[in-house]
């Protein structure tokens, strides 16, 4: 599994996030954002936290600029809100984690937004499915940390099966593959026009979900 943070705004956040990484086996997160801003962090840890073992780890954390090169290797990208959205499956962090032990993907993403406002809606477009933690509604929102250890305890001692699929990129392909062809049949006018229909021919393959080679004959066959 990968760790996606989105524009993180709390340095402690971010250590409590490699503790639990390291406590759990997890070894993969990036930070969206930008780099400034993650420096400006890492600076705070630096004069404050600089006996934390680890806060060491915050300093090696990866840095991208946008979600889509966070997960382009990624088969199953997953954000975390509490909405519900039309066309995206979505999971409890138990359910998250049956569905993660059924599908064996080698590689996939769980997306967890900023502390201030969480995902946004163009966030959630760039994700197959959604989870969420079912808490009081008195008193929805987790801190961040919290909510990452809540899913990693959830997601631990899965004894995984992995197998090689389809990534974000090669399904976002596949997407623009169906567009052009509703185009030249006339089902669509323009690009854009019914984003939820791509939406609804992809979700199936999705979940199925595709290994690379069954995505590459779906792209031939769209584009011929």
């Amino acid at each position: 599994m990968r760790l996606v943070l989105l524009r993180p705004r709390n340095a402690d956040n971010l250590v409590s996030i490699a503790e639990t990484m390291a406590r759990f086996g997890l070894r993969d997160w990036v930070v969206v954002g930008e780099a400034v801003h993650l420096e400006t962090m890492r600076s705070v840890l630096r004069v404050h936290r600089s006996e934390n073992p680890f806060a060491s780890e915050v300093m090696r954390v990866r840095r991208v600029d946008s979600l889509r090169e966070a997960v382009s290797d990624c088969s199953w990208v997953v954000g975390t809100t509490p909405r519900e959205f039309e066309f995206r499956e979505r999971f409890t962090p138990r359910g998250l984690a049956a569905e993660v032990l059924r599908r064996g993907d080698t590689k996939w993403a769980l997306v967890f937004g900023a502390e201030s406002n969480g995902m946004t809606n163009e966030d959630v477009a760039d994700c197959h499915a959604v989870s969420f933690l079912p808490s009081s509604d008195e008193q929805p929102s987790v801190n961040l940390a919290q909510s990452v250890l809540l899913y990693a305890h959830e997601l631990r001692g899965r004894s995984l099966t992995s197998t090689a699929r389809a990534d974000h990129a090669t399904l976002e392909r596949l997407g623009a593959a169906i567009e052009e062809r509703l185009l030249r049949t006339g089902m669509i006018r323009h690009r854009g026009e019914d984003p939820h229909v791509i939406d609804q021919l992809l979700a199936p393959l999705i979940r199925a979900p595709l290994t690379p080679e069954q995505a590459a004959l779906w792209l031939e066959a769209f584009r011929k």
